[in-house]
């Protein structure tokens, strides 16, 4: 191919979530409103977890890093997907799309290994309950942490500079509201080979070890509360699981299926409508599901109330 005649791409054009123009405002109200919930309702459980002493906890430890990561993550593409709504041709420039798929993979792998570590302190909180102020020290608790982030922050490398290598010819109109790295694969002219190694490798890593974890830790905990003699004593068991349960249901199958389904033009048009649930409404969901049926959530945020009402 003569080079002279290849004009490399500098900026894309985004698709959107639908191109039926009755829809268009219609969706914009609907997203901003769930934007705003989401971003409220993270914003208030980090404000709750820092100003009460009470919930200076493992469990809220680890709940405090999901709200942030989940604020984070959701601001990432709705605010770019809100403008699919209201321009008539929505362009992103290269830059600025790849600097959205580092923060998309750094984000989404992050709220993977929160979750995987918030499934290991239930384990230890309902089946070593006498052990667990010794188990969960906050060393560990920072240590998972770090870890979650450090192997976020290298996938997400190890996708982006893959994603860099590759060549963008004529083709630069995305079929998504995003820059989802299965989309952008499809415009490059060069070879993904080395792209789809990196997204299978990595894959596998971290959709085996989060929901290996996640299943092995939430089956010796089914089993415990079993064991518990007290129709009350398993209530309550389940009351501080159920939360988590719903969750990660909501996250892992999100991502399922959107993302493991056949490639093909109407697949990736559902894929589209299946990616709104782990992108859009998983973020949203958390904060309500960790604070309608929590009652330290209930305590922190009337007794912080009563303080400024004072």
């Amino acid at each position: 191919m003569d080079s002279e005649n290849v004009s490399l791409v500098t900026e894309f054009i985004l698709v959107g979530l639908t191109d039926q123009p009755d829809l268009q405002i219609p969706l914009f109200f609907v997203f901003l409103a769930m934007y705003l919930v989401t971003a409220l309702g993270n914003l208030c459980l980090i404000i709750l977890t820092l100003l009460n002493s009470h919930l200076h906890t493992p469990m809220y430890f680890f709940l405090f890093n999901l709200s942030f990561i989940d604020l984070c993550y959701s601001s990432v593409f709705t605010p770019q997907m809100l403008m699919n709504f209201v321009l008539r041709k929505n362009v992103i420039p290269y830059t600025e799309c790849m600097t959205q798929v580092y923060f998309f993979c750094f984000f989404v792998i992050s709220d993977c290994y929160v979750l995987t570590s918030m499934a290991y302190d239930r384990y230890v909180a309902i089946c070593n309950p006498l052990l667990y102020n010794v188990v969960m020290s906050p060393k560990l608790c920072l240590i998972l942490m770090l870890g979650s982030y450090f192997i976020a922050f290298s996938d997400a490398m190890a996708h982006t500079v893959c994603m860099l290598r590759l060549t963008f010819c004529d083709a630069n109109v995305i079929n998504h509201y995003f820059c989802d790295i299965p989309a952008l694969l499809q415009l490059s002219c060069t070879s993904t080979y080395a792209n789809k190694l990196v997204i299978f490798i990595v894959g596998c890593i971290n959709i085996i070890v989060p929901t290996s974890t996640i299943f092995i830790s939430y089956g010796f905990i089914l089993s415990s509360i079993f064991h518990i003699s007290s129709s009350e004593g398993r209530s309550k068991a389940f009351s501080t699981c159920s939360p988590h349960i719903i969750a990660v249901f909501l996250f892992f199958g999100a991502s399922a299926l959107a993302y493991f389904k056949p490639s093909s033009a109407g697949s990736r048009n559902e894929g589209k409508i299946f990616s709104v649930f782990y992108t859009n409404v998983v973020p949203m969901m958390n904060p309500l599901i960790y604070s309608l049926r929590n009652k330290d959530i209930k305590v922190a945020l009337r007794k912080t109330l009563s303080v400024r009402n004072f």
